[in-house]
């Protein structure tokens, strides 16, 4: 079981590499375009700003929170880009506040939740140390785009486990997303940390396996990355699958990202 203290620290980490992307920028930097389509930095501050207010809702009001599915459900796809829309139209000094505060106040939230508690989402249930990891999951992957726009290289680090260990966790919900039923048995990934080291999930007797970079699949399995731009190989049909669906975040099927590289 992860120890939440370490996953919020984690959490308090990345949000600092991302916020120290944008602070220094001047208001009309924040309109810049990110490779998300129609969404500036502002929109993906504004996301991130959105996400940590209804994740607050979830864990301290969760009767409150089958309301917010409801809004989800009659948006549909749009429901995610209105949220951020609403947030980019403010002033990028008022926006990055709010982002602070809320992020503060989920922290100290999900730190003073009870253990054992199941908090309620657009996906399936989380424990408090899941969520600050779907967090850390947006955090990073949002923090990527808004680098990205800003043509910032950022060095990978040990966080990266966090989301690398979400993306596992999330294989069956990206099969389910898809109307698939998930593989019978778990595959076996390798991975190599920014270190150096490696880190291992399931079996190692597993006939399905994936392996390469841990950047990388964190990339894949957040959609910022075309798996044929990567490292990353497979062995076995369920496994080649799951690359071309994987999503570690809640939400309708995402689109992906097209090559960067011409085949």
């Amino acid at each position: 079981m992860a120890d939440l203290g370490a996953v919020l620290a984690d959490l308090a980490a990345e949000s600092a590499e991302v916020d120290g992307l944008v602070a220094p920028l001047e208001a009309p930097d924040w309109g810049r375009p990110t490779p998300a389509e129609g969404w500036t930095i502002a929109h993906q501050i504004g996301h991130l700003t959105w996400t940590d207010r209804k994740s607050l809702i979830a864990v301290t009001a969760p009767d409150e929170f089958p309301a917010e599915i409801e809004k989800a459900v009659s948006a549909g796809a749009a429901f995610v880009d209105l949220g951020a829309e609403e947030l980019a139209l403010i002033p990028p000094e008022e926006l990055l506040t709010q982002w602070r505060e809320g992020r503060a106040a989920l922290a100290a939230a999900l730190d003073s939740l009870p253990a054992g508690v199941k908090i309620p989402w657009y996906g399936p249930p989380m424990s408090a140390a899941s969520m600050a990891s779907a967090r850390i999951m947006e955090t990073w992957a949002h923090g990527q785009d808004v680098a990205d726009a800003l043509d910032v290289v950022r060095v990978p680090t040990g966080r990266l486990w966090q989301i690398a260990r979400f993306g596992v966790r999330t294989r069956d919900f990206a099969f389910k997303l898809h109307g698939l039923a998930p593989p019978p048995e778990d595959f076996r990934i390798e991975l190599t940390a920014p270190d150096g080291g490696r880190w291992e999930f399931g079996p190692e007797d597993a006939s399905q396996r994936l392996t390469g970079s841990g950047l990388d699949f964190c990339l894949v399995v957040t959609q910022r990355r075309n798996r044929m731009d990567t490292d990353l190989r497979v062995e076995g049909d369920d496994a080649d699958q799951w690359l071309d669906i994987a999503q570690a975040f809640a939400g309708p099927p995402g689109r992906g990202r097209g090559r960067e590289v011409a085949p």
